[in-house]
């Protein structure tokens, strides 16, 4: 059994994108796959909006959990204390996963925001998640300016947590990239020590299942296969 927790350099950058297709590059090749949302922020109650999960099974057709929901869109910890609903447990979260993973191939973990986001009492991360259940971190970057200070940043947290750093992933290649993008290619590498992966093309959530499960196996259907030996 094997524990992936996706996350990403900041918000925004295709982290929910990224899950589906690894979800869907997994069940294609026949193994059982389940995806496990901690904290879904900015998304209340009767809300009509998809959630991340929501995303993720309408893309990939693999069902997910939610441990909890806070309508606002900020830091899970922040908007808890604001709805006056009660923070998630670092113990929680981690009896989810392994049950999952007691009965799943593969369990992917989907943050919110980056690796120093607080999602719950105690101050608990995504890094602390890991840790706990002994999974790797795959890496969603973007990819204009800015992304080599935060792609590097990033993974020296990872690595200082103990964790290991599966590599990176452009979770939104533009149709039309710029300079700094196409020069970051090469330099995103150099920059943190760990392998770009795959650049999955933007506006990839708005495809249809099959359309999208192919774009996944061709994208990151080779990680996932050597992810699960």
């Amino acid at each position: 059994m094997t524990v992936l927790l996706v996350t990403g350099t900041s918000t925004g950058v295709g982290k929910t994108v990224i899950t589906a297709a690894l979800a869907a590059a997994a069940r294609a090749h026949g193994r059982t796959v389940a995806v496990c949302k901690p904290a879904q922020t900015g998304i209340g109650d009767d809300c009509t909006d998809e959630s991340d999960i929501d995303v993720v099974e309408r893309l990939s057709g693999v069902r997910g959990i939610e441990l909890a929901r806070y309508p606002e869109p900020l830091a899970p910890d922040v908007a808890a204390r604001r709805s006056g609903r009660p923070m998630l447990e670092l113990d929680a979260v981690v009896d989810a996963v392994l049950v999952l993973d007691e009965t799943h191939d593969l369990v992917l973990v989907e943050g919110a925001g980056g690796v120093a986001v607080r999602l719950g009492a105690g101050g608990f991360t995504a890094l602390d998640i890991a840790g706990a259940v002994g999974s790797s971190v795959l890496v969603v970057a973007g990819a204009e300016l800015g992304t080599l200070n935060h792609s590097a940043l990033t993974v020296a947290a990872v690595r200082a947590a103990g964790v290991t750093c599966s590599g990176l992933v452009i979770g939104s290649w533009p149709t039309e990239p710029s300079l700094a993008a196409r020069v970051n290619l090469e330099e995103l590498p150099l920059a943190t020590g760990v392998e770009l992966i795959a650049c999955v093309p933007g506006g990839a959530g708005a495809l249809d299942e099959n359309e999208f499960l192919a774009l996944a196996r061709t994208t990151l259907g080779e990680f996932t296969d050597s992810l699960l030996g």
